[in-house]
């Protein structure tokens, strides 16, 4: 599964996971991926660098990255305080009743109320990428798009690439433009913020919109047919998250949302609004239908919903609150049913790549007699690929 792209990073694998365990990340780039680290759920410089420190030592001097969220415009001098003001009383009630109706208890005096969406914020984003560039990270996602142009600039003179989500061609062409240098193709599949548009359908259009550019195709993917079809589609590499959540390394600290994942099927998903006020798509639950209520809110826009939301949700995670226990999740869920080693997930991978390419070349030499006869080409995807060399039509063979 080797590429332009991957040639270029220095890995085996042109595999690029996105995860926010250190342990996953890690993990991923010794088995010949390029683990990227998401820094989204870091509000303190220190907790960031701690685990980039980590990250860094359990890497054995191969390629990392991180992942961001962070707006390509910015409103100056906004704060936190200044946003929470901003979320309506009726809002707040709403979560609290529904917490009440499920018997979730609160959170012990003075634990904080975890994770919460604030990246976005210019002086909070800014704030990791000032830890981020004391590391040797060689990739540096946006998950909203490019970020702005004085970001680019300083991620080239740090020697890392430029990647930027979409989900649409119109969007990646936007991308280019601003000076990304790989552009993720994330179709509807996906697990968190996703558009409308399914990878099988995207990852062409958006190689095409933004060539010569790399794509990675994301969405759908947890498996190496699927990669192939990605690769084969045009990209010159796969985004892969979801597959990561049940592995060992992952080590959720909740016992039943491991049990939720793996029992769930690929139509247990929904894009709701619910969790960040931007559609993502998550793992489908009493929560997210308590948003979709006819008497429900409707959820505020990023970033309110995110604030409105996080005490709530570290609740549900603390005590286990079964019904209204998620994640954000693609709908590849359905393909996760056991807990497994990164490694053992890589090699899967590898392995279902080779089938994959392996009947290609049965279905290119079964049709090589015929009127389409093949050539054999020069392929970054593991060898044997052709591509058609059309001879005329025989008098007998026209009507």
């Amino acid at each position: 599964m080797r590429t332009e792209l991957s040639r270029r990073l220095g890995i085996e694998h042109a595999l690029f996971g996105f995860t926010p365990f250190p342990a996953v990340a890690a993990a991923i780039t010794r088995a010949g991926g390029l683990g990227v680290l998401g820094a989204v759920r870091y509000t303190a410089p220190g907790d960031l660098a701690r685990d980039l420190d980590w990250l860094h030592a359990h890497t054995e001097g191969l390629p990392y990255g991180l992942d961001v969220v962070m707006p390509a415009k910015t409103v100056e001098g906004v704060t936190e305080a200044d946003v929470e003001a901003m979320i309506p009383t009726a809002h707040r009630e709403f979560v609290r009743k529904t917490l009440a109706e499920h018997g979730v208890p609160g959170l012990p005096d003075g634990e904080g109320s975890g994770w919460r969406i604030t990246g976005w914020l210019d002086e909070v984003a800014r704030t990791q990428l000032d830890v981020a560039f004391d590391y040797p990270v060689k990739l540096l996602a946006n998950a909203l798009g490019p970020p702005p142009a004085d970001v680019i600039r300083r991620a080239h003179a740090h020697g890392a690439l430029v990647a930027a989500l979409a989900g649409s061609a119109r969007h990646a062409v936007r991308h280019a433009e601003a000076g990304v240098d790989i552009v993720v193709a994330q179709g509807y599949e996906a697990g968190g913020h996703t558009g409308e548009i399914a990878t099988m359908v995207l990852t062409p259009e958006v190689v095409r919109a933004v060539d010569p550019l790399p794509v990675l195709a994301a969405g759908g993917i947890g498996s190496g047919e699927q990669i192939a079809a990605g690769l084969a589609l045009g990209a010159q590499g796969v985004w892969l998250g979801s597959v990561w959540l049940t592995t060992e390394e992952a080590g959720l600290s909740s016992g039943a949302l491991t049990a939720k994942l793996l029992a769930a099927g690929s139509g247990d998903t929904v894009r709701s609004r619910a969790l960040t006020g931007k559609p993502a798509r998550q793992l489908r639950t009493a929560w997210t239908d308590a948003w979709e209520a006819p008497s429900a809110p409707a959820p505020l826009p990023m970033p309110l919903q995110g604030l409105l939301v996080a005490e709530a949700l570290t609740r549900i995670q603390k005590h286990e609150a079964e019904p209204l226990l998620g994640t954000p999740v693609g709908q590849i869920v359905g393909s996760m049913r056991t807990v497994r080693s990164v490694q053992a997930v890589v090699d899967d991978l590898t392995r279902g790549f080779e089938r994959a390419v392996g009947r290609l070349n049965l279905v290119v030499g079964n049709r090589s007699a015929g009127r389409w006869g093949y050539r054999p080409c020069r392929s970054g995807y593991g060898g044997g690929w052709a591509q058609p060399t059309h001879r005329p039509a025989r008098e007998d063979e026209t009507s």
